[in-house]
């Protein structure tokens, strides 16, 4: 009994997901368009159309996405690249990259979640020179030797290669970042997420409950915007208090 709305609900949550993905990946195309529609004059739009394909993101949202930069459709509002920047609780050093066409809709909502979840919020230089922009790449190392991906590596221009309980992390420079997961590709690697990413220079350990699921909670909040792409952090909590946070949240759900 009531299965039905539980079922649905799901289905919403993921069609949610997918749309957004969908969004996104239309935004990054729209901005590396705008240098130019020739492919083969323009590397960062045949990196950001093969990302896309790689989400299945369709033909047809792909085409259109590049028509709003290539003069071909007049109505397109430009799509700006915005980072936000401000402490979380625990002095956790906040990073959030926006894609909008709409800055004032985008600063409101920011500044809403900011507001709820942690201090006051800049634009720009908060922290962002705690951070390096670099391309990171995880891979499960449940079904990897460390070994085996590290002399795979080797043979590539990745700076840095870090073994997790969970995954493989390799790191690259943000110029390398395409060739480097084209290659462990082509090696027959399944790669669980490939993004560019800020890299924090140092870290921060929360220990604390309450600030723990504060940070989690906020995380969310901003992945489900519409226009954020990409939420750095550089806080450290331990898989116990992880799983205590997770069980509480899952606890504390309603559930219909």
């Amino acid at each position: 009994m009531w299965r039905g709305p539980v079922v649905q609900a799901r289905k919403n949550a993921v069609n949610t997901i997918k749309w957004k993905k969908f969004s996104i990946h239309a935004k990054l195309i729209s901005i590396a368009a705008q240098k130019s529609g020739d492919l083969e004059q323009n590397p960062s739009l045949v990196a950001a159309i093969y990302k896309a394909k790689k989400d299945w993101v369709p033909n047809e949202n792909i085409d259109r996405a590049i028509k709003k930069w290539t003069g071909e459709d007049k109505s397109a509002l430009q799509i700006l690249e915005i980072i936000y920047e401000w402490y979380a609780p625990g002095w956790v050093a906040v990073m959030v990259s926006v894609l909008t066409d709409n800055k004032n809709r985008t600063v409101s909502n920011i500044r809403h979640i900011f507001t709820k979840y942690g201090w006051n919020m800049w634009e720009s230089w908060a922290v962002s020179w705690m951070f390096h922009r670099k391309g990171v790449i995880f891979i499960d190392s449940s079904k990897y030797d460390f070994w085996e991906i590290e002399t795979l590596i080797y043979e590539t221009n990745a700076e840095d290669i870090v073994w997790e309980k969970f995954y493989i992390k390799i790191i690259t420079t943000v110029d390398d970042f395409d060739n480097v997961e084209k290659f462990l590709e082509n090696k027959w690697i399944e790669i669980m997420e490939a993004k560019i990413d800020y890299v924090a220079n140092n870290e921060v350990e929360i220990i604390d409950f309450d600030k723990a699921l504060k940070i989690k909670k906020m995380i969310e909040t901003f992945q489900e915007d519409e226009d954020v792409n990409l939420v750095s952090t550089n806080e450290i909590i331990s898989d116990e208090l992880h799983k205590e946070v997770d069980e509480f949240i899952e606890k504390n759900t309603f559930k219909s």
